[in-house]
């Protein structure tokens, strides 16, 4: 596109889940085309490892995404960072691409002209994705099984004339806010920020946008690209916002 919507500082985007039958993914190939950036931060689960491990669901619209993302990485006016997130895992074994090519890392410090921030997917913080992996694994596969149960619910909504709800997102927020509360997480996210001499945090993970501030710590969170189609844009003067596909483009 010769004129991108958004003319932006940084991108971070999270939980795309390429290789998932519900990935938007040509949702994401279009915001991409409608934003002009300077840096991208992918951060975390932007393949999803234990769904292709399990024959997944992956299109040719996923190539379409990755090669674009690849596109960028190869490009010297735009900086990457491509953060490790829980369901990149075993990607060699199911991926036929060059991963040397993706750099991936686990945290990435991020300036901003008010601070430094903290950039992790945000599963270190999330005891059953650390201790309970096999809970994890069940959780996802339920949560995908939801998502099929979306479909056929929503169809009788529209039906009925009623607007789109969510089963899979409120019960997978649910969940989250339960292991969150029982984790600490505000603790957890704070103590990490401080340890790393920062002013914020930005995490994925769990799938919900958030702009918080929790005390003295700054607390940014990308949501995904299944349901909620959102992520973060800085802006030049510095100013963070949660963005949305269905709104701002």
């Amino acid at each position: 596109m010769e004129n991108p919507s958004l003319q932006l500082k940084t991108l971070i985007l999270s939980d795309i889940h390429l290789g998932t039958k519900y990935c938007k993914a040509n949702e994401v190939l279009d915001f991409l085309k409608r934003c002009h950036f300077k840096k991208l931060i992918l951060n975390g689960d932007i393949i999803d490892g234990w769904s292709l491990k399990r024959q997944g669901g992956w299109q040719e619209s996923h190539s379409q995404v990755l090669n674009q993302l690849v596109s960028y990485i190869e490009d010297p006016s735009i900086e990457v960072v491509f953060l490790k997130g829980n369901h990149d895992e075993m990607l060699e074994e199911v991926l036929d691409f060059p991963l040397e090519k993706l750099n991936m890392i686990h945290e990435h410090i991020h300036e901003n002209i008010h601070g430094h921030y903290l950039v992790t997917h945000g599963d270190a913080f999330d005891t059953v994705a650390q201790k309970h992996k096999w809970l994890a694994i069940l959780g996802d596969i339920a949560y995908q099984f939801m998502m099929g149960v979306n479909a056929i619910y929503n169809k009788y909504r529209a039906w009925r004339g009623k607007p789109y709800f969510s089963i899979s997102k409120v019960a997978k927020a649910k969940v989250k806010s339960i292991v969150g509360s029982s984790d600490n997480l505000e603790d957890k996210l704070t103590n990490a920020a401080k340890k790393a001499n920062c002013s914020g945090i930005i995490c994925g993970h769990i799938h919900t946008a958030i702009d918080k501030q929790i005390g003295d710590i700054h607390y940014l969170n990308s949501g995904d690209w299944v349901e909620s189609l959102s992520g973060i844009a800085e802006y030049p003067d510095g100013r963070f916002e949660i963005i949305y596909y269905s709104n701002k483009l």
